[in-house]
């Protein structure tokens, strides 16, 4: 029977990338929901009706560009935080990426916060050998991981990873390439990364330059994903 997996995004600039791309190699059907339209983006106080987590073999949280704290977003943020705790008790393993980890944390006795590091573009994450390396980041947040959760990668500016029963968080993005970050300077990103103190030239040349490598290292990590998180 093909294994199913459910792709959480929540809004239109989200891409699962060469993440869904190996899920999809290693046999998953893919079914993708997208919680805020286009034209709610300002307004993204929508009500959605999330899928039951446990009718997948695993679910996929992508990134966000609200905080999952923030009022604005509070209608739906109360329904996914239900939804990973309902797969967490059903053994269902989750992946969630940037606010999908801050989600995750969220819904698990962790927290979110203002980082007062915020990263923008490339930066080095040492951790297990699946995490550990340069990856693309874009957040103005960090989570605290819950306490039962097993930190495996991090940097001095915030835990980029933990491992709590069958759930993986990531705070930086692998699932990106430079046309995706394009996309989001695009966006309104090049006067967020300014107001920074980032240059949006210098990071999209930089994340140009993982660009090469991005499907295998993103495969290495679903793969450390599903054979030794899922499977605890």
């Amino acid at each position: 029977m093909t294994r199913r997996l459910l792709v959480i995004g929540h809004d239109y600039l989200e891409t699962a990338g060469s993440i869904e791309g190996r899920f999809a190699d290693r046999g998953y059907a893919i079914e993708s929901v997208r919680v805020v339209p286009a034209d709610r983006i300002d307004d993204p106080g929508v009500d959605f009706d999330f899928p039951d987590p446990r009718e997948y073999d695993a679910v996929l949280v992508l990134g966000a560009r609200w905080s999952s704290y923030s009022d604005t977003v509070a209608s739906w943020v109360k329904p996914e935080t239900e939804l990973l705790r309902s797969a967490d008790e059903a053994g269902v393993p989750v992946f969630g990426i940037c606010f999908g980890g801050q989600m995750l944390a969220q819904a698990h006795g962790g927290s979110v916060a203002a980082s007062p590091v915020p990263e923008i573009g490339p930066s080095v994450v040492a951790g297990v050998p699946a995490v550990a390396g340069v990856w693309t980041q874009w957040h103005s947040d960090r989570f605290t991981p819950p306490h039962d959760a097993t930190v495996v990668g991090a940097n001095g500016a915030a835990p980029q990873a933990f491992v709590l029963r069958r759930n993986l968080a990531v705070q930086f993005h692998p699932e990106v390439d430079a046309d995706n970050v394009q996309g989001w300077l695009d966006d309104g990103g090049v006067e967020d990364a300014r107001s920074r103190g980032f240059d949006p030239d210098v990071v999209i040349e930089h994340v140009r330059s993982l660009d090469a490598d991005i499907p295998a290292r993103a495969a290495a990590l679903v793969d450390y994903f599903l054979d030794e998180v899922a499977t605890s």
